[in-house]
């Protein structure tokens, strides 16, 4: 079996996705050869400091691809570089991370390949046999799965913070092949975009890569100051249950469940969250989970590091204040 593994490398522009060190460092424990994919509206690929990332992460070399004749941001452009890179590249496990457009990838690329996918994994190893084999968890986290690969390919997808992003010991730049320029299939010209509105600017981070999420739910009754607040002194990202998002007091990007995002931050706090089992299942991945509840019977509780029983206009700000006191207090010793 080969030992080639390709990590398909998320970017906005030049910027590198965090989660692609992520992917980077578990590749890297599975192959000896790890390849990361740069796919571009041009075919010069990363720049010096992008490639000297990937590089410091455990990437031998960059795959640059060009898709021709579409919108290069379609699940199915994207899918027409990875098959053209499959092609060039004898590799046996393909690695991305597990946002809406990546699964959608995944599950593409292994229906017209043949490949076997598993998606949202939270770990992968191989067996004894050679086999890639990824961990997950399923049922709202109530089960813990491992499902191996027995095709030639296998596609995985992995949630955000499943592996900590480590360099190698002696980072070096890693170095851009020959560019791979393909024609886009019909899939994705039968697809035009009329119009991209960039999300106003932000300086919390992204509610699926965020490290620290705060998330409310009905008991806010639309008020999610105090819970950005928090999520500010914490330096993390604002999240919300569906009737939160149904109720329109906050945008339905910001949804956490079976239906919304699926994160998996080391610090979940939930606001005014009961914990019902389809929100469960977007969050069960959380490493360290707080709950503040006037419920003391609230299903969240049954699943919660820590609990807290009150009223979340009084113990969210409270908690916020005492963190920021705490912060001042370091920052001034």
């Amino acid at each position: 079996m080969s030992t080639t593994v390709l990590v398909l490398v998320d970017h906005e522009g030049a910027r590198v996705h965090p989660t692609a060190t992520e992917l980077l460092t578990l590749a890297r424990s599975l192959a000896d050869d790890v390849r990361a994919v740069w796919i571009d509206e041009g075919p010069t690929g990363p720049d010096a400091a992008a490639r000297e990332l990937l590089g410091r992460f455990g990437a031998s070399g960059v795959v640059p691809v060009q898709v021709t004749g579409a919108d290069p941001h379609l699940t199915a452009t994207v899918v027409d570089g990875l098959r053209a890179v499959l092609g060039a590249v004898p590799a046996s496990l393909l690695l991305l991370g597990s946002t809406f457009e990546d699964r959608e990838v995944a599950a593409r690329l292994a229906v017209l390949t043949g490949g076997g996918v598993v998606t949202g994994a939270t770990t992968v190893v191989r067996d004894g046999d050679g086999r890639f084999v990824a961990g997950k968890e399923v049922l709202a986290g109530s089960w813990s799965s491992r499902c191996a690969i027995t095709g030639d390919l296998a596609v995985v997808t992995v949630k955000p913070h499943s592996t900590q992003a480590v360099p190698v010991d002696a980072p070096v730049a890693a170095v851009a092949a020959e560019p791979v320029v393909v024609e886009a299939s019909a899939a994705a010209r039968a697809v035009t975009v009329v119009e991209r509105a960039p999300r106003p600017a932000s300086d919390r981070p992204s509610l699926a890569d965020a490290e620290v999420v705060v998330v409310g739910g009905r008991g806010t009754n639309g008020d999610f100051a105090p819970l950005e607040e928090l999520a500010d002194v914490l330096g993390g990202a604002v999240g919300a249950t569906r009737v939160a998002t149904d109720e329109g007091w906050i945008g339905h990007e910001a949804q956490v469940g079976q239906t919304g995002v699926t994160i998996s931050p080391r610090l979940y706090v939930g606001a005014g969250v009961s914990g019902a089992v389809h929100h469960r299942g977007g969050m069960d991945a959380a490493v360290t989970v707080v709950a503040v509840n006037e419920d003391p019977d609230a299903p969240i509780f049954e699943f919660a590091d820590y609990g807290i029983v009150g009223d979340l206009t009084e113990v969210v700000p409270a908690l916020t204040q005492e963190l920021r006191r705490r912060r001042e207090a370091r920052a001034g010793s």
